[in-house]
């Protein structure tokens, strides 16, 4: 085997180690999320532009996760009865029940521990926002520059939506993208392999008949 032939098989073999690092890519960031029933659902607008009906319950995770496919739900109680019981009604306003999970330790940014889960609910006009729901019980709140949500309460200090690489992912998440099945740079790069050893073996034949 030629020493080009040794290179371009060192050159497939990065690529294909070189695929599965770009798969296991995630991102950190809170997720929003509507009550709908007895599940919840990813929500199709952000919270600035949502405006919640009285007795609507919506939830606000913070994980690690690759896309609104994968991304983690609110964990526990989300019953708008249970949220709002010391909150009585009132002419005038509103009443939003928020679910806030702030994740496990396994998400949380280094050097920082999420605080326990708990539940708020919020009285606010009319015509508010989830955000001013939100910002009514558990601020401060912190957007970044394309108001993004980038922490609740003070949660985390810092960043915002920070790409994760696969070896900070939590394992859950990094088994939702295993099972995805190999990338399309990793089938090119098992292909290319098998071109050159094709290839390899042809001159390997050639050299052996050019002697006989």
């Amino acid at each position: 085997m030629t020493r080009r032939v040794v290179l371009l098989f060192l050159a497939a073999f990065l690529l294909i180690g070189g695929a599965g690092q770009a798969q296991a890519a995630g991102y950190r960031y809170w997720s929003f999320w509507d009550r709908d029933g007895g599940s919840w659902t990813y929500a199709t607008q952000g919270p600035s532009l949502t405006r919640p009906s009285d007795g609507d319950v919506q939830g606000f995770r913070f994980s690690v996760s690759e896309n609104s496919d994968d991304a983690a739900q609110p964990r526990g109680t989300a019953d708008f009865a249970s949220i709002c019981a010391r909150t009585p009604a009132e002419d005038g306003s509103k009443r939003v029940a928020l679910v806030l999970d702030f994740g496990t330790a396994s998400d949380a940014p280094s050097g920082e521990n999420p605080p326990a889960p708990r539940t708020a609910c919020a009285r606010v006009s009319p015509d508010a926002t989830t955000a001013d729901a939100l910002a009514a019980v558990a601020g401060p709140l912190r957007y970044d520059t394309n108001a993004l949500l980038c922490a609740i309460t003070g949660y985390p200090k810092a960043g915002c939506g920070d790409q994760v690489s696969g070896k900070e992912q939590p394992a859950a998440t990094a088994k939702t993208q295993d099972d995805d099945g190999p990338s399309v740079g990793l089938y090119a790069g098992i292909a290319l392999v098998a071109v050159l050893a094709g290839a390899a073996t042809w001159q390997a034949r050639r050299r052996r008949n050019a002697t006989d």
